[in-house]
């Protein structure tokens, strides 16, 4: 008698190389936990990713980056750049009174929100920059799961390459390279 057995599916591999172009492949890189290397083609950027390092937990607070695909879902850009980057993603001005709601418990928890807003929440109007290119990744957004983690953007770098709050981030000069190529239906890729 011949037994049957369950195959199991083989994923295939992410494709990261120049012929594909819809993911961007963000991995470890020497020099500690919060640095990282973010590939597309041929194009190699150092990034910083969140003060917990890589997470295949990401929860809110943790300061985690999470271990994830996630499509690019819009792009948002500050009013103070003398040129507005162009990019095919579509970049929406940033108003005074935008923010991101943080807060677990909250019906618009990780979802954009008008400010002012009683629930815990981020401002996107920042004043040190880092918000004025900033890409929206679809983590915990479609099927939101509470305390699974919000705002996880990508966005641009402070100096040194500081840890984030669990986002990954890149130098201007980067993401002003890299904008011209962002569309949707790409999706960035935390490979660990």
């Amino acid at each position: 008698m011949i037994s049957r057995t369950k195959q199991k599916k083989v994923k295939k591999p992410i494709k990261t190389r120049r012929s594909n172009g819809t993911v961007i492949a963000v991995r470890r890189a020497p020099g500690g936990p919060n640095r990282a290397i973010l590939a597309f083609g041929p194009l190699r950027f150092p990034a910083a990713i969140g003060r917990g390092g890589i997470s295949t937990r990401k929860r809110e607070g943790d300061g985690a980056t999470p271990l994830a695909i996630m499509p690019l879902a819009g792009g948002l850009v500050r009013d103070r750049l003398p040129i507005p980057p162009q990019s095919p993603l579509g970049l929406r001005r940033i108003r005074p009174d935008d923010g991101w709601c943080d807060a677990p418990s909250d019906p618009n928890y990780n979802r954009a929100v008008r400010l002012p807003f009683s629930a815990s929440h981020e401002r996107l109007r920042r004043d040190d920059g880092i918000y004025d290119i900033v890409i929206i990744l679809d983590w915990n957004m479609r099927r939101r799961i509470k305390g699974r983690g919000s705002a996880v953007f990508f966005h641009l770098a402070r100096p040194g390459f500081e840890p984030t709050a669990g986002c990954v981030a890149i130098a201007p000069s980067a993401m002003r390279v890299l904008l011209p190529h962002l569309k949707r239906g790409m999706r960035l890729a935390v490979l660990g």
